[in-house]
């Protein structure tokens, strides 16, 4: 059966197997954490699918075999994919009372046959955890300084909550740093905000070619200040951009033909990923292919410019990505 992961807070556990998938992990650990680990601390079993599927006769020894000290206990899987399915029913069989069970996967399609059992099973819990927007990190930043009763600004919290990227994990990461700084203290402002708080993670090259593909000017210059490039990544970055936009031109031909985006993304050879979806629709939105042609006869003016010029490399790079973010007619 299906459950949003708002409700979970709100069953018991009487149920005995759950799919917990989708990107955001911090909300999924959180869950796990709260209302699973903490009533089964003695008895908690981490595994990797991996490592169940190689050693699958020791992991039901282990699973089966009963202990004086422990009532019940709780496995956890994780990065769970559909290889785990035979495993699953096998074990769903058994009928096994003392146990349970939470898989821990990314992202599934629909077509997933572990995420099907797990959604059509009277027996089974499947929920889906998405990624946060800015209202929800916002409110659990605001909630972290009410806790410790210290006053903080709304442009704080917005720093704080933006340095998180959407992820609240890492935004739990952040505010375990500020606490550990705030000890006794019931003052913080903005520059010890700046100071302590890291980005998540260097926003990684794809992410940025995307962006400027996609012509989201805004975003593409925050990750461009956000990150300190050298003259290696500059090179990655340009290589890149050739790779994509070179797949850019194939499905705007294709699109040409078609006039149906969906039709041309499901085309694509190799296979567009889920993720990348709706990304790959907005260049294909924003780049006619005459302009996509043009573009690579520049990136390769670009790079060997990049090669020729050490020193000011970056900055012809920046140069470059800027403009090329920039809408087409402006």
């Amino acid at each position: 059966m299906i459950i949003k992961s708002f409700e979970l807070d709100k069953i018991k556990i009487k149920f005995r197997y759950f799919l917990f998938f989708g990107e955001n992990q911090g909300h999924k650990n959180e869950v796990i954490k709260n209302i699973f680990q903490n009533k089964y601390k003695e008895s908690t079993y981490s595994y990797e699918e991996n490592e169940i599927i190689i050693n699958r006769e020791s992991f039901f020894n282990t699973i089966l075999s009963k202990s004086f000290f422990e009532n019940e206990k709780l496995i956890l899987i994780n990065r769970a994919t559909d290889k785990i399915l035979n495993i699953i029913e096998e074990l769903m069989e058994k009928k096994i009372e003392d146990l349970i069970i939470i898989l821990n996967a990314n992202a599934l399609e629909k077509k997933s046959k572990i995420r099907s059992l797990f959604e059509k099973s009277k027996e089974t819990v499947c929920v889906a955890f998405y990624e946060d927007n800015f209202q929800t990190l916002s409110g659990i930043t605001n909630n972290f300084f009410r806790t410790c009763k210290v006053p903080i600004s709304q442009e704080t919290i917005n720093l704080i909550v933006q340095r998180a990227r959407g992820d609240r994990l890492n935004l739990n990461n952040e505010l375990v740093k500020i606490k550990n700084y705030l000890g006794d203290k019931k003052k913080i402002d903005i520059k010890d905000i700046l100071k302590l708080t890291n980005l998540a993670e260097n926003y990684n090259v794809s992410e940025l070619v995307d962006s400027c593909l996609s012509k989201n000017i805004k975003k593409t210059i925050n990750i461009l200040n956000e990150n300190n490039y050298t003259l290696e990544d500059c090179i990655l970055i340009i290589r890149t951009f050739l790779i994509k936009s070179k797949r850019l031109v194939k499905l705007s031909a294709e699109f040409n033909k078609t006039n149906n985006i969906d039709a041309t993304i499901l085309s694509s050879k190799p296979p567009i990923f889920w993720k990348e979806k709706e990304t790959v629709k907005q260049q294909l939105r924003s780049w006619p292919l005459t302009e996509v042609r043009k573009l690579i006869y520049q990136i390769n003016k670009i790079e060997l410019l990049i090669k020729k010029h050490n020193n000011s490399s970056i900055s012809i790079l920046f140069d470059f990505i800027i403009e090329t973010a920039k809408p087409i007619n402006s």
